[in-house]
């Protein structure tokens, strides 16, 4: 079984930047594509990113490109969300996902889930 543990989710100030990280075992992770999403409540899980098995076709939505950083490190078994310039808006719950052949950047596609990192950008 595949697990996922989300860690360096706090609380920021706006403009700050934070690094979150998902470990992964339970599976060879480069055998994994990766993605993060993340929730308000009240609210659909949103696409943030996603990343191939080989980390060089980084993907995001539009809204997210520039300030939002994915990549992975294969030797470590561990994916990563660079965040930089955070605003409020950004305050969410933030979780990593695997599947070896996810089925679009939806919380459909993707098979196993971590438990999720609060982030929490204050004005």
């Amino acid at each position: 079984q595949v697990q996922l543990v989300e860690s360096g989710g706090g609380l920021v100030q706006a403009g700050d930047s934070l690094r979150l990280s998902c470990a992964v075992s339970g599976r060879t992770f480069s055998s994994l594509a990766m993605g993060w999403f993340r929730q308000v409540p009240g609210k659909e899980r949103e696409f943030v990113a996603l990343i191939d098995w080989s980390g060089a076709k980084p993907y995001y939505p539009d809204s997210l490109k520039g300030r939002f950083t994915i990549s992975r490190d294969n030797a470590k078994n561990t994916l990563y969300l660079q965040m930089n310039s955070l605003k409020p808006e950004d305050t969410a719950v933030y979780y990593c996902a695997a599947d070896p052949n996810p089925r679009g950047a939806t919380i459909h596609g993707y098979d196993y889930w971590g438990q999720g990192t609060r982030v929490t950008v204050s004005s």
